[in-house]
């Protein structure tokens, strides 16, 4: 069973940076999907970006051109830089692995093992 903690989220106003971190443990295999996920107030999780370490991604419209996910293998950390950030980015945002080798959906149910979420505030 893979553990996953994340951290580097923060207030920030808008337009600023943020990088996120999420270090896994347990389990050293880099087959398997990595993501990050987010969850504003009252709305449901939803798909950021996806990373397997072939370099096959996968990232949310919304985030396009802005945010950034990078995978060190040698660290077992994945990361999230977020730029040009928006009050609409205001969530808690979570890094998560995949059930299957080599499979990368944008679906929270594919995805087995989640960290705790850490909190990103962008203000106007």
């Amino acid at each position: 069973q893979v553990q996953l903690v994340e951290s580097g989220g923060g207030w920030v106003q808008a337009g600023d940076s943020l990088r996120l971190s999420c270090a896994a443990s347990g389990s050293s295999s880099n087959d398997y999907a990595m993501a990050w996920f987010r969850q504003a107030p009252g709305k449901e999780r939803e798909f950021v970006v996806g990373l397997i370490w072939s370099g096959i991604s996968r990232y949310a419209n919304f985030v396009k051109g802005r945010f950034t996910m990078s995978m060190d293998n040698a660290k077992n950390t994945v990361y999230l830089q977020m730029n040009s950030l928006k009050p609409e980015d205001t969530a808690v945002y979570y890094c998560a692995r995949g059930r299957s080798r080599g499979r990368l959906t944008a679906t929270p149910e594919d995805f087995g093992s989640w960290g705790q979420g850490t909190q990103v505030t962008v203000s106007s």
